[in-house]
């Protein structure tokens, strides 16, 4: 039988006078030393780079994705495969979300963008212009179309988690419904109850997966806390969702910091969530990879984060150095023969130039994309590294000014 004690979580050095601390996340693939950035492989792969690479760049765990993986290959081929790792060859710990995203990005048709701001005026059927509503919520589960094909299915709390046994990541989290900053506050506390009544349904069903699959290796499940913009919400959230057990008593491995929220009120939000969770549950903030969310985020006591951005932007040609962001496929570049960055220990800064790159977006070659995503991938996992070195070594706050006095966000070119 699978052992849950495959799974643990310790706290190592703590910020004084913040939530922020190092820790070691051990599963049965691997231990996992945070803060952590995990890039995400959407469908079991990190888009145009082999897994082996992402090892060499540092990562230590990636996160692929419930929904995309459930409709291609589908859950039962990569249980066939020994699981997750195995089916993408990758030997460390994986993590897999819910599908709650999906739920969202489906039913407002905002497709992978959640606004980062209130509006004045809330509207619970909001949605995006030129699309077309694929989800439907109700209070057992999620109706929803495939944009693949157009095809009918249902996810309920049961089937995330079977579908997520199936894939066999070392951590999984319970099925919620994530809002957006577009719901009334009204939606948001009905929302929240539905979701509460999801993770009770979900940590059932995990119990009982976990007896019925014990041959495989014990797999954590994370909750989910939504509460959007509201102090009152999340705090309720955190308080309920720890208080839940299994029929046999099980609690939740650990914690989700998720939904809808304001940038600015990033590192409020966690920081409520941190003062009401236990120590001695590790929490992972979903969807942040950002240089000053980062710091805001582990300060206040995120653990592990995600994001698909690094990626994303390196394959629309956009890199990062320690001053900002700036596209390679601007002129400047055309006869710059320098690295992206000279102090970046990277493949792709080792080997190649800014005018090399810039020649292959030009030319819209495939290789563009895999030589600017090694450099975005290892760029967020060394700044994580060196944020966690810095909190072990006790000089967080000075490494934060330091970094955070040179970044400018979005920059025309490194150094201006």
């Amino acid at each position: 039988m699978s052992d849950p004690a495959e799974f643990s979580f310790s706290v190592g050095t703590r910020l004084d006078g913040q939530y922020g601390r190092t820790g070691e996340l051990r599963t049965p693939h691997g231990t996992i030393a945070t803060p952590a950035f995990i890039p995400v492989g959407t469908k079991a792969t990190v888009k145009s780079v082999l897994p082996e690479t992402m090892r060499e760049i540092g990562a230590q765990a990636l996160l692929a994705n419930a929904y995309h993986l459930y409709l291609q290959p589908g859950p039962d081929i990569v249980d066939e495969a020994g699981g997750l790792g195995r089916f993408m060859n990758w030997p460390g710990p994986t993590f897999t979300d819910s599908g709650g995203f999906q739920v969202m990005s489906l039913g407002v048709g905002f497709k992978k963008v959640i606004a980062m701001e209130a509006v004045d005026t809330p509207d619970d059927n909001a949605v995006a212009a030129g699309k077309e509503r694929l989800a439907h919520v109700d209070d057992d589960g999620v109706t929803f179309r495939s944009h693949l094909d157009g095809s009918k299915h249902r996810f309920t709390p049961e089937v995330s988690m079977g579908i997520q046994h199936r894939l066999g990541a070392d951590v999984m989290f319970a099925f919620d419904e994530l809002t957006t900053l577009m719901n009334t506050r009204g939606y948001q506390e009905r929302s929240l109850r539905r979701t509460h009544e999801w993770a009770q349904r979900c940590i059932d069903e995990h119990e009982r997966l976990t007896v019925e699959r014990g041959h495989r290796p014990y797999q954590a499940l994370f909750a989910v806390i939504q509460g959007a913009q509201y102090e009152d919400l999340r705090r309720k959230a955190c308080r309920e969702l720890e208080d839940i057990r299994g029929r046999a008593g099980t609690g939740f491995d650990g914690y989700g910091i998720g939904g809808a929220l304001e940038k600015h009120n990033l590192g409020t939000i966690v920081g409520w969530c941190s003062a009401e969770l236990p120590e001695e549950k590790p929490r992972h903030l979903l969807g942040i990879s950002e240089p000053e969310d980062l710091f805001v985020a582990v300060a206040n006591g995120a653990d592990t984060f995600d994001c698909v951005n690094p990626s994303r932007v390196a394959r629309n040609a956009a890199l990062y150095v320690d001053e900002g962001r700036f596209n390679i496929n601007t002129a400047r570049f055309r006869r710059d023969f320098t690295p992206i960055d000279e102090t970046c220990d990277c493949y792709t800064c080792a080997n190649y130039t800014r005018a090399y790159l810039h020649h292959l977006f030009k030319a819209k070659e495939m290789l563009a994309a895999t030589l600017c995503t090694i450099h975005n991938e290892r760029f967020t996992i060394r700044l994580v590294d060196r944020i966690r070195e810095s909190i072990a070594g006790g000089y967080f706050e000075e490494f934060r000014r330091e970094f955070m006095g040179r970044w400018q966000g979005r920059i025309k070119a490194p150094g201006l």
